[in-house]
């Protein structure tokens, strides 16, 4: 059996990146067309307007949740997820360093 290490392209899949940021902005468009009026009988002004402005916070959520997902994205060390760690991740490695 071989193993297979871990790489930033596993890590970065662009379906699930983009299925993360769609969804976000669905639900933001939804909210605010909610929260606006969009489905209500107040008029075509209103309702006209609702929708415009939930078209544009939903592209700036998708925006804003794609570009956030990808730098979180590349913090993460993909040789470090192979690892086993016995202890807190941010503690020092050495057992002198605990003396000090």
């Amino acid at each position: 059996m071989t193993e297979k290490n871990t790489t930033r392209r596993d890590l970065m899949k662009p379906l699930q990146l983009l299925g993360w940021s769609f969804g976000a902005a669905i639900f933001a468009g939804f909210v605010t067309a909610m929260s606006m009026g969009a489905f209500t009988q107040a008029g075509t002004d209103i309702v006209g307007t609702a929708w415009r402005v939930s078209a544009i916070v939903a592209g700036i959520t998708f925006i804003v949740v794609v570009l956030c997902l990808a730098l979180l994205l590349l913090v993460v060390d993909p040789s470090d997820l192979e690892k086993e760690h016995d202890k807190g991740v941010l503690l020092p490695e050495d057992p002198e360093d605990d003396k000090k």
